[in-house]
């Protein structure tokens, strides 16, 4: 059995093996920039970990780690440059290091690559592996558009919200889960409640990285704190404060507004946030999440020791500080 250190270690090391030499340089230089920028790397790793509850020759779910990270990556680097975001893991974005066209060409070729890593993987798994990731790549669009429209709304709900995430964030965690049970020959069940795991363990992850996004540290963080006040961003933090009478009409009036001192606005919001509790609300749905993916994760019928690296994972997640 491996640790959670010895399964990010083979992965990283795998990462750092993928090397690009086909012309032109200047496509696939971006690629091989942002994998450099590291990252959690949390969604190869749960793919090895699924499969390590059952089977200890991890060095079969590789193709699905690789193709899962490239992919992840992939809709990092498009999400950047839809957000207009400046920074990605304490440097610069793609966009904003190149240009937007080479953002999106790069990132184009970085789903091809993703999906060549996922065709590698053992012939007798590879239809039910490429359905699945070919579902989860979808509703991660879906997903991404969602957010992309609730920008230009006002009356986003809470469980609006929650679908969007699900779908934009934490569907591709279940994948990861899943995928690995299926190579290591998991029954069905086993398989679901993994899968329902990584859905739960991604919605309190998202739900964390709104909360980082406004009281962390950007040294930490790796991204400017304020990030999503200032482009307006439907958060649980931002959809809460719009349900208030007391907050909504201070809110909307800089939403609204085109010219702004950006810090003066991440000051005011954030006080707003302050004032209604919000901080402390977020951190209790966090909880709630992460008590549901443990009940799910007890369901499933393999060793507890092995268990225990999924355990200590989702509870790492749900506390971190970046």
């Amino acid at each position: 059995m491996y640790s959670f250190d010895e399964i990010l270690n083979i992965v990283n090391t795998e990462i750092s093996k993928v090397k690009y030499t086909t012309s032109p340089e200047s496509l696939f230089e971006p690629i091989t920039y942002i994998l450099s920028l590291g990252g959690k790397r949390v969604r190869p790793a749960l793919a090895l970990m699924s499969y390590n509850l059952y089977k200890g020759d991890v060095e079969r779910v590789i193709p699905i780690a690789l193709g899962i990270e490239i992919f992840h990556n992939f809709t990092l680097l498009h999400d950047d440059l839809m957000d207009r975001a400046d920074m990605r893991r304490g440097n610069p974005t793609v966009h904003i290091k190149w240009n937007d066209n080479t953002a999106v060409l790069s990132g184009d070729a970085m789903l091809i690559e993703a999906y060549k890593e996922i065709a590698k993987i053992e012939p007798q798994y590879l239809q039910p592996v490429l359905d699945l990731f070919s579902a989860t790549a979808t509703e991660i669009c879906c997903g991404q558009q969602y957010d992309m429209e609730f920008e230009q709304r006002l009356d986003v709900t809470i469980p609006e919200y929650l679908e969007m995430i699900r779908l934009k964030t934490a569907v591709l965690l279940a994948c990861s889960l899943k995928e690995g049970a299926i190579i290591a020959g998991a029954s069905s069940d086993d398989a679901a409640n993994l899968y329902e795991f990584g859905i739960n363990v991604g919605l309190g992850f998202q739900l964390k990285d709104d909360l980082l996004d406004v009281y962390g540290d950007s040294t930490n963080f790796g991204k400017r704190i304020g990030g999503d006040i200032l482009c307006n961003k439907k958060t649980f933090l931002l959809i809460n404060a719009l349900l208030s009478d007391e907050s909504r009409e201070e809110l909307i009036g800089w939403i609204d507004r085109d010219t702004y001192d950006e810090s003066e606005k991440i000051k005011a919001v954030t006080a707003i946030y302050n004032k209604l509790n919000l901080k402390q609300k977020s951190e209790q749905l966090i909880n709630e999440y992460y008590e549901k993916a443990v009940a799910c994760l007890n369901k499933v019928n393999a060793d507890e020791t092995r268990k225990g690296g999924l355990y200590s994972l989702a509870e790492n997640l749900m506390s971190r500080i970046s």
